[in-house]
């Protein structure tokens, strides 16, 4: 897909992030990885994103990455594939020609590594992974690398493959400087931990989709609160927002890191077969794997 085409897919609906399946010792299991994609891909996301922040693109080799890119691919149909790529710019660049090479569709640039940048090493960086790659490139706002409306134009400006802009700062004047500033010229999606608490809010600043980490194992209930916020149907929202996604984010905050282990939790729990997380993160407790699943049950 050209950069343009993969822009149009990235506006146009639910988008989520598929976790990225390990065996009992910690390897890739592509073959329970490939069902799961394949499951989601049946069902109205319009992208889906192989080995971002959900799917464990820090604990990732650079092989791993193409590997489960490559799977993705093989497993999602049409649907199109948006890989994660980060760390310093030699490695990103590395990172981004071999998901070009194994047929990604995009890339989704997460944060550089461990140190804070300015505004202009935060410009020569993403213009150098963007020059790596003939790929569309999503710029994820987050942690240490946030760049302002001003670079954001001079990327623009610099980088015709510049598709889009993701945030994960919760800093919403930003986000409405950015999608007043750049207009249409890029596609904005939300990207805060359990974006549909935020979605509201972010929708009146221009960010009209979102990447859904519960998609991962409830899609139905995913779509029916997307559908709800773009018809506006706030009584559909707070029914979910109460039943479903408050008592989740309570589980979600019992400990560091659980945003991810918790999605894996989930997808065990509809019978997916994610296996563990990866070290540092930890999976959740037996207890806690029961009081998902309750709550899984009981809005399903």
């Amino acid at each position: 897909m050209s950069p343009e085409e993969v822009k149009r897919a990235l506006s146009a609906g639910l988008l989520s992030f598929p976790v990225t399946h390990f065996d009992e010792e910690g390897g890739l299991n592509l073959e329970s990885y490939r069902r799961h994609v394949n499951w989601l891909s049946g069902y109205d996301a319009t992208v889906l994103f192989a080995a971002g922040g959900t799917g464990e693109f820090f604990s990732l080799t650079p092989q791993e990455v193409g590997d489960v890119t490559l799977a993705a691919k093989e497993a999602a149909g049409s649907v199109p594939i948006v890989t994660g790529c980060g760390y310093g710019t030699e490695l990103a660049k590395d990172v981004a020609r071999r998901a070009e090479a194994a047929g990604a569709d995009g890339l989704l640039l997460l944060p550089h590594y461990l140190i804070g940048a300015s505004q202009e090493g935060l410009f020569r960086h993403i213009k150098a992974v963007c020059g790596a790659t003939g790929l569309g490139v999503v710029v994820y706002n987050r942690a240490n690398s946030v760049v302002n409306a001003d670079t954001l134009a001079r990327l623009a400006e610099a980088c015709p493959n510049l598709i889009g802009f993701k945030d994960g700062t919760g800093q919403i004047a930003l986000v409405r400087e950015v999608s007043v500033k750049l207009g249409d010229r890029l596609c904005y999606i939300g990207g805060m931990p359990t974006h549909e608490m935020y979605a509201e809010a972010f929708n009146a600043a221009g960010v009209t989709t979102y990447s859904s980490a519960v998609f991962n194992f409830v899609p139905e209930l995913a779509l029916r609160f997307y559908k709800a916020l773009r018809a506006n149907d706030r009584a559909t929202m707070e029914t979910i927002l109460k039943d479903f996604f408050y008592p989740f984010a309570a589980i979600r905050d019992r400990q560091t890191g659980y945003a991810v282990s918790i999605i894996k939790a989930g997808a065990a729990a509809v019978g997916q077969t994610p296996g563990p997380v990866r070290p540092p993160l930890t999976d959740l407790t037996g207890e806690e794997r029961e009081m998902l699943a309750d709550l899984i049950r009981r809005n399903s």
